[in-house]
């Protein structure tokens, strides 16, 4: 089946776990059992290495039973087990990780479960509807379809709904991917039938699909039809499909009525803003995981942190970049903050042509150089830091920050702020840039 060594270990572990308790006996376990290990694991039939010939028949003659009646439990289909001894030859065996074809650089992220999502009014049946589908996946709703405004936790819930699954069967394949992240693969490899067919096959091959964001896939056709024919291929199949939108389906703009009609045929839950109690408790979460002591803050603090950002989760996560101090008062939180609440209360009032004039003018450049078709050397770096702000100020997808710079295809948008994101890591004069224009947007 193609298992990488750490899902054979999480899948063998189980075994284990489900046979000692039924053995009861440490000093069998300890001897025969405990250092064994699953070396592959494909046609329902599991290859366990043990440490020695007595143990090879011991275990495939007293044992054997128990152990395909616990592997047959834990992988849902009857298991053949086939012991095998721990011989230089054995353990050449190599079970090398799968190297994935495509969305390379999509992956699960295991930081993001269940245990650490905070439940509240606002998204307690949004959880309660993960839960139920990481617990069967592909047999209750499908697909589940999660929608909210940016930053109220529906990622947090597609890793969290990955996570789970992983940890209770090791075994399902499972593909996380944003709507960017699908649109730049089919944009960069689909070239003809052949090509669109293994693309879906990889995609397809998967047990489970969780894909972020699916409102910007919008407007773009081919890319549109592409994601239909994997949706029916996949639902069809019992394949578990999960997907987040700002919107509710019948709101999508752009979409096919049968697509939005597919959207809705399993599960529709809402995510809304967190009220003050729930913001709170999220900021408290999100504090303990990051470097700072929570007991250093004063509790005015917390409360101060829920209300300015309760609207966007995600900013708090930006609040936890606070100078760990021997105690954090109101005081200096409202001063180590101020430059993001100002950039927050400013929102609404900063606009895409606002950025591009700033950035224009502080680079002595025309706005219309900046969003112009030319490429000269000296303008693409200030057109990328106007794409990079766009983004992160006002958030907006990359297809509709690419409008405003001659119609750019989104992935080169992507790269143009992910450019910026690199550089500001390590490049000071970038930062004092890209900090001097914030200033001037402020104003």
């Amino acid at each position: 089946m193609g298992e990488s060594i750490t899902e054979l270990q999480a899948l063998w572990n189980r075994v284990l776990r489900i046979v000692k308790d039924e053995l009861n006996d440490s000093r069998i376990y300890d001897a025969f059992i405990g250092d064994s290990y699953l070396i592959s694991y494909s046609n329902k039939t599991m290859k366990v290495v043990v440490n020695s010939m007595l143990a090879q028949n011991i275990l495939s003659t007293k044992y054997s039973a128990s152990f395909e009646k616990a592997a047959s439990n834990v992988a849902g289909v009857p298991v053949k087990i086939v012991f095998t001894q721990s011989t230089g030859e054995v353990n050449k065996v190599k079970v090398e990780e799968e190297k994935p074809e495509f969305f390379m650089s999509s992956s699960i992220k295991t930081s993001l479960t269940f245990d650490n999502f905070v439940v509240g009014p606002c998204n307690k049946s949004a959880q309660q509807a993960s839960l139920l589908i990481a617990s069967n996946p592909g047999t209750l709703y499908n697909p589940l379809f999660l929608y909210g405004g940016s930053g109220l936790g529906k990622t947090h819930l597609l890793h969290a709904i990955a996570n789970y699954i992983k940890e209770n069967d090791p075994t399902k394949r499972i593909l996380y991917c944003t709507s960017d992240d699908f649109i730049s693969e089919f944009i960069s490899y689909v070239r003809g039938e052949s090509d669109a067919t293994k693309l879906k096959g990889f995609i397809c091959k998967h047990d489970v699909l969780l894909i972020d964001d699916i409102q910007q896939i919008a407007g773009k056709e081919q890319t549109e039809m592409f994601f239909f024919q994997v949706f029916t291929k996949m639902y069809n199949d019992n394949k578990q499909i999960v997907i987040t939108s700002d919107k509710h389906p019948d709101l999508l703009k752009g979409f096919e009525e049968r697509l939005k009609s597919r959207f809705q045929a399993g599960l529709t839950m809402d995510i809304k803003p967190p009220d003050q109690q729930t913001s709170v408790e999220i900021t408290k979460s999100k504090i303990k995981s990051s470097p700072i002591n929570l007991d250093s803050f004063d509790p005015e603090v917390i409360e101060f942190i829920a209300s300015k950002f309760s609207k966007n989760i995600r900013s708090i996560d930006e609040t936890t970049s606070i100078n760990p101090t021997s105690h954090i008062t109101i005081e200096i939180a409202q001063e180590a903050l101020a430059s993001l609440i100002m950039i927050k209360d400013s929102k609404t009032k900063i606009t895409e042509q606002k950025i591009i004039n700033a950035v224009a003018d502080y680079y002595n450049k025309t706005p219309s150089q900046l969003t112009g078709r030319s490429r000269p050397a000296d303008i693409a770096l200030p057109r990328h830091i106007c794409m990079y702000l766009i983004k992160e100020l006002l958030d907006e997808p990359y297809a509709k920050i690419g409008m405003a710079f001659s119609g750019k295809d989104h992935s080169t948008v992507m790269s143009g702020v992910k450019k910026v994101e690199k550089e500001l890591k390590t490049n000071t004069l970038l930062q004092t840039a890209v900090s001097d224009i914030k200033k001037i947007l402020k104003q």
